[in-house]
């Protein structure tokens, strides 16, 4: 009867959606897993969820305050989010803890929000 019932939630999921419930479950279960949060900041914002994707990205710069990677991610939700001062400062620390990828900040679709604020092209060294 459970394994019915199993396949019966199963079925009802795409893909990214199991993966997504699956990780809310080992969240759930380890709310500190570096890797479970970094896992599922990155599912979330592939479905869409900027809300989620943001709450994950502030909870994953709290256990890694100085990964670039981290605050780089969080700055893209924020863009996304409409936060752009914020989106802004988070850039700027992940190029101060060593974001070096200026490239794919040029052309990362998360961040069109940002592209003509001065700010961002001073970041570029567009000033």
């Amino acid at each position: 009867m459970a394994a019915t019932r199993t396949s019966d939630w199963f079925g009802k999921l795409n893909q990214l959606d199991f993966d997504i419930d699956f990780f809310e479950k080992l969240l759930a279960r380890n709310g500190d897993s570096i890797e479970v949060v970094r896992t599922l900041g990155e599912l979330v914002a592939r479905k869409g969820d900027v809300r989620r994707a943001l709450e994950l990205d502030r909870r994953l710069v709290s256990l890694l305050p100085d990964d670039f990677l981290a605050r780089y991610n969080l700055a893209c939700s924020l863009a996304l989010a409409g936060q752009p001062d914020e989106a802004i400062d988070s850039l700027s620390t992940a190029i101060l803890l060593g974001y070096d990828d200026l490239a794919h900040l040029e052309v990362d679709p998360d961040l069109d929000s940002l592209r003509e604020r001065p700010d961002f092209r001073a970041l570029l060294g567009h000033e």
